[in-house]
């Protein structure tokens, strides 16, 4: 059953075509990893779902909901939520404060959002942090953080662009064993990730794009072994290291 369906997406940009006929299913408990060379479209791609960028072609469905013609808000309280590679907590506030804006989508009351706020910084490890303003955090709390709003938002599909870029390796292990359990969870994944160990462990399909189009979709034991990935992403001693 799918949960976040894309169909044909495609996003021109004067004459530079970013995105072009990309197409997957995103399931309950499933995780999707996108990857590709930079400028391969993936971000792009992540604007389209989530209605930052409006497409030239294609559509967007979550649960058989049509996206055309909503906006960003609208799909997160739909039940699609997404990080950002970026990270831009609300500096000045807590860590408990930052969550609780999540929160809000769906909270009944400030009370109710604290409550769920955390929970989810419980479940991220972050208790301890709940009282620290957001702009002292290194950048691994900031991308946990990161998590913790969205997670906030009690998403049906999530969108995680480069969670574990610029962590180091104890912290990518942890992001590794957090993103496991979101699985567990029933909640969709689609995961756009630089860090291929990262990816070989986490995915049950890869999606991977080149100058905006797919050029292969499968299992990971597939995909890599597909010379036009090896040629074009991985390089070819990546099926001879492994992942």
């Amino acid at each position: 059953m799918a949960v976040l369906t894309a169909t044909g997406l495609t996003k021109r940009f004067g004459g530079l075509t970013a995105v072009k006929n990309v197409s997957f299913i995103a399931r309950p408990g499933e995780i999707l990893s996108i990857i590709g060379p930079n400028g391969a479209g993936k971000t792009t791609v992540f604007n389209l779902l989530t209605g930052f960028v409006r497409p030239d072609g294609g559509s967007v469905s979550l649960d058989n909901q049509d996206f055309r013609g909503m906006s960003p808000e609208s799909r997160c309280r739909a039940g699609l939520a997404r990080t950002f590679q970026i990270v831009q907590p609300f500096r000045g506030l807590s860590v408990l404060d930052n969550v609780v804006m999540g929160a809000m989508l769906r909270a009944r009351s400030i009370e109710m959002a604290r409550e769920i706020a955390r929970q989810v910084l419980s479940d991220l490890d972050m208790s301890a942090l709940c009282d620290v303003p957001a702009g002292q955090l290194p950048i691994g709390d900031r991308k946990r953080l990161e998590m913790a709003k969205v997670l906030a938002t009690s998403p049906r599909a999530l969108l995680l662009d480069e969670v574990m870029g610029g962590l180091i390796p104890i912290e990518v292990k942890r992001m590794i064993d957090f993103i496991r359990r979101l699985r567990e969870r029933g909640i969709a994944l689609v995961v756009i990730e630089h860090h291929m160990n990262a990816v070989m462990q986490l995915s049950d399909h890869i999606l991977v794009l080149q100058n905006g189009e797919p050029i292969a979709n499968g299992a990971p034991a597939e995909v890599t072994r597909d010379p036009v990935v090896l040629s074009a992403y991985l390089g070819a001693n990546f099926a001879l290291s492994g992942s």
